[in-house]
């Protein structure tokens, strides 16, 4: 065996020189899609989602301030924990939301074991429960596995105003 540049045996390369690699091809980002900030001396590319979120989210505390302040169009978020029965019922019903409400309304959901900081600081106390937010502010909140026609009607009125 001979020894490469690296001094590593050739028979150890991961990849010889004469081999080529096959990455999938990309079609790359939609220019309908995208923004141009002449303002700034470095433009940034803004690219706007080509499909409709129909799934429930899973926001962190470092995806926090993207996907539920920063939105545009309503979020519903459901506060949850792993060990808690009601949670999961609920569960289900926000999935169900997303589904009929894609393109309308964002639905996410936060672990309070996760993320105890974003819970402390909107004063979640009991779980489940689900807060609304329209422009990044909290307008409403809804405690405990409550029926879907419940979360509905709150979803409806802030699709109205």
């Amino acid at each position: 065996m001979a020894a490469g540049r690296s001094g590593v045996p050739r028979s150890l390369h991961p990849f010889s020189s004469k081999e080529k690699l096959h990455f999938p091809t990309c079609k790359g980002p939609r220019l309908s899609g995208m923004s141009f900030n002449r303002r700034c001396p470095s433009s940034r590319i803004v690219c706007k989602a080509g499909e409709v979120l129909d799934k429930v989210q899973v926001v962190t505390d470092s995806s926090w301030n993207n996907l539920v302040i920063g939105c545009e169009s309503p979020v519903l978020v459901e506060f949850w924990a792993p060990w808690c029965g009601p949670c999961r019922m609920i569960a289900s019903v926000v999935d169900e939301l997303a589904k009929e409400y894609a393109g309308k309304i964002l639905c996410c959901k936060l672990n309070n074991d996760d993320c105890p900081n974003i819970a402390t600081q909107y004063g979640i106390r009991s779980i489940p429960t689900v807060l609304f937010f329209k422009n990044g502010e909290r307008k409403e909140s809804i405690i405990g596995a409550v029926p879907k026609s419940t979360i509905t009607t709150t979803i409806e009125k802030y699709l109205e105003s």
